[in-house]
């Protein structure tokens, strides 16, 4: 990936400077079509300016594995590919299509944080009980500053999921994009393994070398096993689901690559956005002349059952209780 080193921080300091952008949020189709996320009304042009050439101006800005994925990570981000690519100016001409009919609204420039700002601000777990005996364990992120949150979380989700008779767990990380694999090999794994598993099986990459030396090439297995804690009283004994999706990446699919090849749980929601087989050991160097960030990893993890089939979830699978 080549982008913006510190987005986050360079938006909310744009924000707090009076700066506006991208007054609404919107979804990009894999097949380049433009909608907007609240209604379902599609983008015909922003400001003169046809949607679909906006989108195949700004696509190849991101980063990701499929179209898929990158059309899904446009939509999340438009605002900001749009502003660096665009501009900010304070209003916005949009010219919209629903069930065939046409109309044109201005916007003015949005002055609070967009939506993945927002959602970033907030915690990112939580439990929901239903009352048919039906539970969902959301989990955005494996990325914290403090993974012991985490672990407290899950701890008291699971004794209530325990004394509240719980049936079928879905285990969301459809938002999730990864982070550190600690966090659910200790906060998730303990109540979910029923035999010994592994990260991945083969790897591929470059050995850590002196610096100015040349890195060597390495491969090999992964030898770690890891084991299930039979005796652990809050372990969950019902059907579990992981639910996943096109935001679904790095950490998170080993999550579920590891839920899936040992059996320990049924994958649904949607797949296909992403490599199977995942990278890691990853590194930032800042490109000089431009400020830009490049990203790359130093290695590839191919899943415990190997390197096919390439990705999870070929088709969409709709309910999680079917």
């Amino acid at each position: 990936m080549i982008g913006y080193p510190d987005w986050r921080k360079e938006t909310r300091a744009w924000l707090a400077q009076g700066g506006g952008l991208f007054p609404v949020e919107v979804n990009v189709d894999p097949d380049g079509a433009l909608h907007l996320s609240a209604a379902p009304a599609r983008v015909v042009s922003v400001n003169g300016v046809a949607a679909g050439e906006l989108v195949s101006t700004l696509s190849p800005m991101v980063h990701g594995d499929t179209p898929r994925f990158r059309a899904n990570l446009l939509g999340q981000r438009w605002w900001l590919y749009y502003w660096k690519r665009f501009g900010a100016p304070e209003a916005y001409e949009l010219v919209l299509e629903e069930e065939g009919v046409r109309r044109t609204v201005t916007m003015s420039a949005r002055r609070t944080l967009p939506r993945v700002l927002e959602q970033e601000a907030r915690q990112p777990f939580d439990l929901a009980i239903d009352r048919d005996g039906r539970a969902v364990l959301t989990v955005d992120t494996f990325g914290l500053a403090d993974p012991a949150s985490f672990l407290a979380f899950t701890r008291d989700a699971f004794a209530r999921i325990r004394a509240e008779g719980v049936t079928s767990l879905v285990i969301d990380v459809s938002k999730n994009g990864g982070g550190d694999d600690v966090v659910w090999l200790d906060g998730l794994m303990p109540y979910l393994a029923t035999q010994p598993y592994r990260t991945g099986s083969s790897y591929r990459g470059l050995a850590r070398a002196p610096a100015g030396a040349p890195a060597k090439p390495m491969q090999g297995e992964i030898a770690t096993w890891r084991q299930p804690q039979p005796d652990n009283p809050l372990r969950f004994a019902g059907k579990t689901y992981v639910r996943i999706g096109p935001g679904t990446y790095s950490s998170a699919i080993l999550f579920a690559n590891v839920m899936h090849d040992f059996g320990f749980a049924t994958l649904v929601g949607a797949g296909g956005a992403a490599r199977r087989s995942q990278s890691g050991g990853i590194r930032d160097v800042a490109l000089p002349h431009t400020g830009l960030a490049l990203t790359l990893p130093r290695f590839i993890l191919d899943p415990p059952s190997g390197r096919a089939p390439e990705s999870l979830l070929e088709e969409n699978a709709a309910g999680w209780d079917n």
